[in-house]
């Protein structure tokens, strides 16, 4: 599957954003689907994941409270939502696939990634 990510940009402190990650090539039944980030000098990180099985999503305790995953079947595209954002939510965020039920916090369960998309917050 093909994972195209959009929604990305420029926001100050405290403003939202709404992420996007399309599938073309197959329905996303059975799939766990997950957002990573990686900030400029640090490793990509676990931001949250959910899964088609009903199971409640997981989140990073750094985003837990401001952001919001979730999924649209019809439309094949998983969202994250992302209110009051800080500064150290600056980063690539790359949106992640895996044929399974259940989801993993690891970035090598996934099989499926996207380009990217940039956050910028600014101060």
């Amino acid at each position: 599957v093909q994972l195209v990510e959009s929604g990305g940009g420029l926001v100050q402190a405290g403003g939202s954003l709404r992420l996007s990650c399309a599938a073309s090539g197959r329905s996303f039944s059975n799939y766990a689907m997950a957002w990573f980030r990686q900030a400029p000098g640090k490793e990509r990180e676990f931001v949250a994941a959910i899964s088609w099985s009903g199971s409640s999503p997981s989140y990073a305790d750094s985003v837990k409270g401001r952001f919001t995953i979730s999924a649209e079947d019809a439309k094949n595209t998983v969202y994250l939502q992302m209110n009051s954002l800080k500064p150290e939510d600056t980063a690539v965020y790359y949106c992640a696939g895996a044929q399974s039920r259940t989801y993993y916090f690891t970035e090598s369960f996934y099989d499926s990634w996207g380009q990217g998309t940039q956050v910028t917050v600014s101060s």
